[in-house]
This record gives C-alpha cells, structure tokens and sequence, in this order.
C-alpha cells in the first residue's frame, strides 16, 4: 500500500519496514514488515533538520492515518519535526503475524522497529486508546532518548474498584466478541461513529480500508481481548508497571483530552494527572473519543513543542523548580505578610464582637430562619475540619459544594479551605447540562450536597465520594449512596479541631476552582490559589471601604461566601440565589432589617425585580433601606436609569457597579455620580473617548488595566499593550486577585496569558482621556462589517434609551468582513412572536444606532432576549447570531 491516496495523507510518508522480532511470541529470527507514515526522508529532501522525532502510536482499531494533521504540520519549514506514526503489528498496513500479541509484546514490538530505524533522540511519544500504553511503555524504557510524553485519550490504570466502560463490557461478552470485533466490522463502525463532527465520507473509508476482511481484523479482536478487566488478567502485570512507572517520569507531558468519550472518560483522565502532576492539560468540551480528529490537535502541540524547555504544569499554581519529587509544591513563595482567607474568623471569634452574628439566613416569612455567632461559626468550621479530615479529606483533595449560600455553605467552604482541600463551585444557574459538564471535568474526590443535588449525582453520574448536608434516613442515604453527613462530621470532629494549622503551608497550593457563568460558550473551571483569594478579599475592602463590622446583605453567592473573609456579618435573602430575578425588595429589606444592613450586593437583574415590587414595602422595610450605605452591583453593565431609580429607594447609600469576571474580580470601579458625569462628557463631546460603550471606571485596589488594538479582522493579536485614549482593543488586567490558570484548559489559559503577567479578559473596549476604561462588548461578538469593526455595546445602549425597549443586541450575520449589523429587540410589553419589528419601532430603532455610529441593516423582535442562568442578564450574541441568520434566511423565526 505504498504510495496509496489517503485524503490528507503525503504518499511520499508511507513507507514499509522490515525489522528482526526479538518477541517471546516470534520464533528466532523472525522477521516481520511494518507500515509507517515517515516524514523523516521528505525533510531531509527539503534541507530541514527536525527538532526531534515524534513516535504516534494509534489504538484500536484505528492505525496511523489518525496522526495525519501531526505528519504535515512536522512538515512545516517553520517548526519541522520529524514524525513517525506506526502502524502495529496486525493492524493497519502492517504484517498480519497470526499469533496474539499481549501488552509487554507491543511494547517490545515497538522497541525493535526503534531499534532498526535508529532512532535517537529527542523523543516525544504520541499515543492514544491502547497505543497510549504502549507509547508509555515504550518512554520508560528508553528515558535516555525521552523529551516528552503526548497523551490522547488513554489510561493506564483500571480501578479494582469499578467495571471496565460498558462499551468495552460488552465488546469482550463471549457472546459479542468474536463477531463483534472480527467477524464483522461493527466495532470498527461503531469507534467511528465516535466522532463528534460526523467523519466526512471519504476518512470513513480511510480508516475502513486496512480492515477489510476477517483475516486482517484479527488483531482488533485480540487488542479488546487482551484488556486486563482485572488483577487475574495476563497483561495486568505490564500495565500496572506502567502506570507506577509514570509516577517517576521527569520529562514535559502533554495530554488533550474530548470529555465525551464513553470508554476513556474523565476518571481516567484524572488518574493520569495523578501519576504526571506537572503535565499541561486540555480538555476540549465537546470532543470525544477521536479527539484527534474532533479537534485540531497539533496547534497546541506544536505549540507545547516549541516552550517545553519552559515546560510547566498548566494547571498547577507552581513552576518545575517549586516541584518535589512526589510532585507536590515546594514552599517557594513564604508566608510573610500572608493572612488566609480564614484570617478573620478567628480574630472576630476571639474578639468582643464574639457573641455576635457572623452569618444568618431568611425564611419566606421574613424572619431569621438559622444564624450563627462568630464563635459558633469558627467552632464549627473547625470540628467539621476535623470530621472531613478523618473521612479522608486532605491537602490537595477536590470538594464540590452543592450547598445553597447561608450557614451550611459558609461552614463546609471554611473547612475544606483549613484543611487544605480545593473546593470547586459550580452553581445550578449553569442548568442541568452546564452543571454535569462542570463537575465531571473537574473530577471531584468528595461532593457536599443537599438532596437536590445529590440525586442529579446518582442520576447523571458525578463522580466523588458523596455527603450529603443533613442527617438522611437509611433508605434515602444507600439509594443516593451517601457516606455520612455534614451534621456527622462535625459531631464526630467536635473539639478536636483546635489544634489546626492556622496557615496553610504554602499560599500558591489551589484553593479553589470557580465555574464562569457560561454566557460565552461552555462553563470554564477557574483556579486560585490561597493567595489570590486573600488577595480578592483585600481588593474588596480596600475599594470599597469594607471592613470588618460592616453588614452585608448577599443577594449574590460570590460575595456570600466572601462576606466572613472580610469580617463582615452576612445575611441571605429568602430568594434562590442561582436566578437573581427572585429577589423581591421585600425580602430585599427584611434581610437588611434583620442585621440593620450596611451593606447590599444584587446584580442587576436582581435589582430590576426589587424596583418592580417595590410597592410591596412597608414603613419598616423602607426605613432598614434607609441604613443602607453602600449598593455594589455586577455580573452585567447596570443603566444609570436603573440606577437612578435604585437611588430613591436606597437613598443613602452610595451605588457602585464594579466591572470584573471569574478570572478577576473585581478589576475597575464607578460610582453611579460617576457614571452621570462619564455620561455627561459622552453627550457633550469634551473628553477624548468618552462614549461607545459602558463607562467601568477606573482600576480598583492595586490592579493594572491596558489594551492590546483591534485589527480590522476583529482580532486583537500581538501583545502590544496600550492605555492611550480612543484605541479600541482587548481589555487585560494585572493584580495579584487574578486567577492562576484555567483548570485543565491548558490552550484557553495559553491564549489568555500570551503577555506575562497580565489576564486577556476576551471583553474589547477602551480608555477616555480622563483615564476611565469604557467596556463595547466581548470579542468574539465584534461584528465585522464592510465599513470596519463595529463592537456592539454603544449601539445596544443607545437603543435601550427608547421607549418600549427592555433589552436591545447587536449581532453579525454573514460572512466575516462583509457582516451585516442585526439589532434583535426585547420590547415593552413583550413581543407575543418573533420576527421582523414593526415599521414604526425599526425606524427609532434604526435612527437611535446611527446617532451612535453604526448602520442597522436589520430589526429584528423577541418575546424574550436569550440571557444567562446566573446573571439572567448576559444575552447570547452568538446564538442570536445563528437565530437572525436563520429568519434572514426565511426561515421560521421559532424562539432564539
């Protein structure tokens, strides 16, 4: 087959090789003939000397097609690498040798082709499904030559714990087996059939090609066959040798990884990450099993290639030379000046305010349904410390909280962060879907849960040891297959929790994985270290003026949880916290009422409901308003009429709408006062830049804000960073509260931190000459017209002015650089169908867009804007996008 025309295939890489077995399975002497995909002579021909060799090892049943794309990117004059991607022994293009060869076999195997190819190094192993094994069986024994170690959806290590994936159940039933995987060609159909796109046509028939007939899908059958399902198993001897061998290996390690893959899920992946702690990570959402094929994946390799002298581990807060050889951190960074976020509970307990309430929650009825004092708070984070430390919570352990905000959530997160443990939070505003998504990435050990949350585990799959908040009745606990509770816990830890570290040992371990809303694409898992949550919590006071005695109203679970880290007594408000708009201004003021508030944060779809029954107030109610004086608001841009309305039922308090993210919060800062003088220069034309977009401010507390420019393609490459007034461009931060990485999405966090030092927030925007940052909308929703980039926020607030207009969104249809300008409109009351706007309303529509510098082409109407869970005030440009393109089109406009 030398030579043959495999789509995206060189015919000048394939080549055959005869190699002298030395296999316990082969006769002496035996020779056998591989098939290879080799770039290495068509290099050479051009001139090129490769940085090193890449050895791609497929799995089963695939064969070296699947490396194709890292073939001709080796190619590339710009980076060239030689690449090897094999074909094994009875598989592929390869000789069929008739005999059943186990794991230490093609391991073996794959040491004499080296051997006869000469091969030297640097040496970076590629592997995937089985060929991952042996690629890494393969590393180990030849770490003289090894630079790195490419992993693609693998495992190494089956817990004697848990069933092999059913697919592979059912592939090894005697019942199945046989035809399954040989006489037929279903296991062959069914792997492809994996792909998520579908593979094209003509690919299908690639990977069809070599296994067409019985005789030539024997090693298929022999491959899922030689599966050690367990201890007893013939190649459970190699495998295991393997895995622990992993626990030594040095060199730089790649894996990319599709989530959606029903044999080689996330538990795999986790227990990689287990055994090669300093490896980059990448988890590509959507992808499954053919990730290679789901995904472009030699960008990113190429792209670890080039820095794996630097190489670090992507997903862990440290450097290779703050690693020790067990692969934990090293403390590098010291304790001096460092204060946990924990720091205050304890001074509040031990002080006169002890007695005090530290943390309250509201029932319906307006009372204080459960409180805690600050010595009660710090006592109970303290057993329950204890409790979680003997149920085998430790430094390092990954704990999702599905707690509501109040007193069990406030406890169970203190106490996991005392003991070390990463907690990981990922609210049900992110919907069922979102949710599952989030917690199976992040792979938790242990998940705290109430009922609710945990029956989703028992149905959907979660992994982690599970614990549920109150005591269960028997039968209620083996069905949701609950260990223990919370209540438990801290009964059994109770008094022994007093001689705890009151620090952490080093302030750059994670502390914390928080999810972002998801308004932008699928939840992105953000981790902290202990540091930089004490860091957010010193930017917030020091902003904001918060300091521990202040009285804290938390309407959004963020700042519930940061309330007792800032010393400040917190109360939740009767209202579900993951959908804001069920704040109510009554519940709003009995909560205020209840610890005579200082303090109120809400987002502004919160705030919305509160002004709209507003009517519900009492005297009382209004009068705990009164005492307010302070009113942050975020998660979305807050209009000054919003605000201005706010005012006259807060009348004392002084209304901030900080602008931030996960990655960063807060990152700049405006009052309302402010924001009518911001508005004041955009209508006057006196300040240089002032207009087309949300006035933010400027940078809170020890944060650094700049730009990197637009190009006229809606890009902002480079890393020119700028703060020069009028240049629009990628807003990035630097502070010591932005986040270390993002946890497992090694490219995401590539592309976001390309400047050192600094966080791309993926927002465009720019700076007036009074030095205020104006936000014009995210930057994958800039809109590429004929006439030059058009960012959406300006256009989207001059038409939210009008009359009868709710929300407003400005979206590109067609292709890039020829865009035409869609404003889609929620109007007052709602539209009962989606569709074209009215004549009347497109014409006011249309003139409010070109007074703020760009030409609608179209207006479009909905019931209702498409907006995030959590905030339930992020609308989604990028579906309305498909939507508007859609009843363009002439299609049924349907609902966005």
């Amino acid at each position: 087959m030398v030579g043959a025309n495999w789509p995206g295939v060189d015919p000048d890489w394939s080549r055959t090789v005869e190699v002298r077995s030395t296999s316990a399975v082969d006769a002496p002497g035996t020779n056998r003939h591989w098939h290879l995909l080799d770039n290495g002579a068509q290099l050479a021909r051009r001139g090129l000397v490769p940085a090193g060799t890449l050895l791609c090892v497929h799995g089963n049943p695939t064969w070296s097609y699947l490396w194709r794309t890292l073939l001709a990117a080796g190619s590339d004059a710009t980076h060239p690498w030689r690449a090897i991607a094999v074909d094994q022994l009875d598989m592929g293009y390869s000789e069929r040798t008739d005999t059943f060869r186990r794991l230490a076999d093609r391991i073996n195997d794959l040491g004499d082709l080296t051997d006869e190819l000469g091969l030297a190094g640097p040496v970076v192993t590629v592997g995937h499904d089985w060929g991952g094994v042996i690629s890494l069986g393969w590393a180990l024994a030849h770490q003289d030559q090894l630079a790195g170690v490419v992993l693609t959806n693998t495992a190494v290590h089956q817990p004697s714990d848990a069933q092999i994936p059913s697919a592979l159940r059912l592939a090894l039933h005697p019942a199945v087996h046989g035809w399954g995987t040989t006489t037929s060609d279903a296991f062959l159909r069914v792997t492809h059939s994996l792909a998520k796109p579908a593979l094209s046509l003509d690919v299908r028939k690639a990977y069809m090609a070599p296994y067409r007939g019985v005789r030539r899908r024997a090693g298929v059958g022999n491959f899922v066959a030689d599966i050690p399902v367990d201890a007893s198993h013939p190649s459970y001897a190699a495998l295991s040798g393997v895995a622990e061998g992993l626990r030594g290996l040095k060199v730089p390690a790649l894996m990319l990884w599709g989530p959606r893959d029903p044999i080689f899920s996330d538990r795999y992946l986790k227990d990689l990450i287990g055994r090669l702690p300093h490896a980059k990570v990448h988890r590509f959402e959507g992808a499954g099993h053919l990730v290679a094929e789901d995904r472009d994946i030699a960008t990113p390799v190429f792209q670890w290639l080039a820095a794996r002298g630097n190489a670090s581990d992507g997903d862990s807060p440290t450097t290779e030379t703050t690693i020790n050889d067990d692969g934990r951190p090293r403390d590098a960074s010291g304790l001096a000046g460092f204060r946990p976020l924990w720091h205050l509970l304890a001074e509040q307990a031990s002080g006169p305010t002890g007695e005090d309430t530290a943390v309250a929650e509201m029932a319906p009825d307006g009372t204080v349904s459960r409180s805690l004092s600050w010595q009660q708070l710090d006592r109970n984070v303290l057993d329950l410390a204890a409790g979680l430390q003997e149920t085998g919570v430790e430094s390092g352990s990954r704990v999702s909280l599905m707690v509501p905000p109040g007193v069990d959530l406030a406890v169970a997160l203190y106490a996991c962060l005392r003991l070390g443990a990463v907690v990981v939070v990922a609210d049900a505003g992110l919907g069922t879907e979102g949710l599952s998504r989030a917690v199976k990435g992040a792979t938790p050990d242990f998940i705290i849960g109430i009922d609710k949350a945990l029956a989703a585990a028992s149905v959907l799959g979660w992994p982690g040891r599970r614990i549920s908040v109150r005591d269960l009745p028997a039968t209620r606990r083996r069905a949701l297959r609950v260990e223990t509770s919370l209540a438990a816990l801290a009964r059994q830890g109770s008094g022994r929790g007093s001689g705890m570290p009151t620090h952490v040992s080093d302030p750059a371990l994670p502390a914390a994985v928080l999810f972002t809303s998801g308004s932008t694409g699928p939840a992105k898992g953000v981790l902290y270290t202990h540091k930089q949550l004490s860091a957010m919590r010193d930017t917030v006071a020091e902003t904001f003026g918060i300091r521990p005695g202040a009285r804290l109203v938390a309407g959004f679970a963020p700042f519930a949880l940061l309330g007792p880290a800032l010393g400040a007594v917190s109360v939740t408000p009767a209202m579900d916290v993951t959908a804001p708009r069920t704040l109510t201004a009554r519940a709003l003021a009995d909560a205020a009422a209840a610890i005579d508030a200082t303090v109120v944060f809400a987002s502004p779809a919160a705030l919305r409901n509160v002004l709209a029954t507003r009517d519900g107030l009492n005297g009382a109610g209004q009068k705990a308003l009164d005492g307010v004086e302070l009113l942050l608001s975020a998660g979305a841009p807050v209009p000054e009429p919003l605000l201005a309305e706010v005012q006259r039922l807060l009348p004392r308090a002084s209304l901030h709408t900080p602008y931030g993210m996960t990655e960063a919060l807060p990152v700049t800062d405006i009052s309302l006062e402010q924001i009518q003088a911001a508005d004041a220069d955009r209508t006057a034309g006196t300040v240089r830049g002032a207009g087309n977009g949300v006035c933010v401010g400027i940078s809170v507390h020890g944060a650094r804000i700049a730009v990197v420019p637009l190009k006229p393609d809606g890009t902002a490459p480079g890393s020119r960073l700028v703060t020069e007034a009028g240049v629009t461009g990628e807003i990035a931060v630097s502070a010591a509260h932005v986040k270390e990485a993002y946890d497992r999405l090694w490219l995401t966090q590539e592309e976001s931190a390309d400047v050192p030092g600094w966080h791309r927030t993926g927002d465009v925007g720019h700076f007036d000459a009074a030095g205020r940052l104006w936000v014009e909308g995210r930057l994958a929703h800039v809109v590429t017209a004929p006439g030059g980039v058009v960012t959406p926020v300006g256009a989207e607030q001059a038409i939210e002015r009008l009359d009868g207009v709710r929300m407003a969104a400005v979206a590109g249809v067609g292709p890039a650089g020829t865009q035409a300008v869609v404003a889609v409109v929620e109007t007052v009351p709602p539209a009962r169908n989606a569709g074209p706007a009215a004549p009347e309303l497109a014409g006011r529509v249309r003139d409010a867009a070109r007074k703020a510098g760009v030409e609608v082409s179209a207006i479009l109407v909905v019931p209702a804007q498409p907006t995030d869970i959590r905030h339930n005030a992020k609308i989604d440009r990028t579906r309305l996008s498909r939507w508007a393109t859609r009843v363009l089109a002439g299609g049924r406009p349907g609902k966005p």
